[in-house]
């Protein structure tokens, strides 16, 4: 296990843990005490996992967890009151954006795993990803109303996008917590698991994947985020120009070639 992380000052325990497992970086937030609420060592601690995460050739997915019992719980919200008594939050907030933009924008897929309580910049994490898993016991909200804050780090855009913006609305309004199960139906939820279960369930996804092209899972992602932005006819066109490009790859005659001999394809991600 990779320890090498973003320490929080006077703390000698790595606020954010990496782990690679058969192609699969796991990203573990681990501030169990504080729900693993976001700071900016956190947010640099995930930067930094990312960074290796992207330079590694045999890391072809992403596992965003938490330990203890919170996924992660939003901004350290004692860090927040003190830079809203001194210099204000629009640093750190920028900081929190471009995490999250960091994120949506990867080049690999992302799978969050819901290990507990996801609230305020959790859930903004969570929106962030391509693939969400949750354990049973996990509890999900936006929970800024609750403390006067408004989500600055995409949550009142991406919600109503993933959710629709009524149950968008209702979240953010009420501030309320809901079942992971309750936004299974939603389309923000994959899969719920038992919570002894997750981490397998999250590693056997992560497998699955792991067989797969490296470059046609990354012109996949990349089409699909993109053409979400588009207008219809333009992504088909984007759709179709890409697949023209893709004729041309190693990758998918390396597939085609396994198919005919009967055999696992070897791709290479080129």
């Amino acid at each position: 296990m990779n320890t090498q992380a973003s320490k929080e000052p006077l703390m000698s325990t790595p606020v954010v843990i990496t782990d690679v497992r058969k192609g699969t970086m796991w990203i573990r937030l681990n501030r169990p005490d504080a729900m693993n609420s976001l700071t900016p060592a956190v947010l640099r601690g995930i930067d930094h996992a990312l960074n290796e995460a992207q330079s590694r050739g045999d890391v072809i997915s992403v596992v965003l967890t938490g330990t203890g019992r919170a996924f992660c719980a939003g901004a350290d919200l004692k860090y927040v009151k003190t830079q809203a008594g001194e210099s204000g939050t629009s640093g750190f907030l920028d900081s929190v954006l471009s995490t999250m933009n960091r994120i949506d924008r990867f080049p690999k897929p992302v799978i969050a795993a819901l290990n507990g309580i996801t609230l305020a910049g959790g859930l903004e994490l969570v929106l962030c990803c391509d693939l969400v898993l949750a354990a049973r016991s996990a509890k999900i909200g936006d929970a800024h109303a609750n403390y006067g804050l408004i989500p600055g780090g995409g949550g009142s855009v991406r919600l109503p996008r993933v959710i629709g913006p009524t149950r968008a609305k209702y979240l953010l309004f009420t501030g309320d917590f809901v079942d992971a199960a309750d936004l299974l139906e939603a389309g923000l939820v994959n899969q719920v698991v038992d919570d002894d279960q997750l981490e397998s369930v999250a590693q056997a996804v992560a497998d699955k994947i792991a067989t797969k092209s490296p470059l046609g899972l990354r012109r996949m992602k990349t089409l699909v985020d993109d053409g979400l932005q588009q207008p219809l006819d333009t992504a088909l066109r984007l759709e179709l120009l890409a697949s023209e490009v893709h004729s041309h790859s190693a990758d998918l005659h390396e597939g085609l070639a396994a198919f005919n001999e009967k055999r696992t394809p070897r791709f290479t991600g080129h």
